[in-house]
């Protein structure tokens, strides 16, 4: 993951995991990026931060993906999606920061 940010890699996650569901119309698919992302962002904030600090941002990383759904459901589903991914990147940018340790 050399030179991308696991703020970005989790924001992405988010946002690419919904979009290929929303066009392909396979959730499964969008699951799978969503999980695929999650993956390397965790490892990225795991060599960074440590444990703690990674299963924070990883309960972080699920707990936005969960509530993009009841949040969609008041603002529209792109606003919700695109209000979380930034949550998330925000929040691993102040716990892990782009360059780490």
């Amino acid at each position: 993951m050399a030179g991308i940010s696991a703020s970005a890699v989790a924001a992405g996650g988010l946002v690419g995991g919904y979009a290929i569901a929303r066009w392909t119309k396979r959730r499964e698919l969008g699951g799978l990026a969503l999980a695929a992302a999650g993956t390397v962002a965790a490892r990225d904030w795991h060599r960074r931060s440590g444990t703690p600090a990674a299963a924070a941002l990883t309960t972080a990383y699920v707990a936005a993906f969960a509530g993009s759904h009841p949040l969609a459901k008041k603002v529209g589903a792109w606003p919700a999606v695109l209000s979380v991914s930034a949550a998330v990147a925000a929040a691993s940018w102040a716990v892990s920061g782009r360059t780490g340790k």
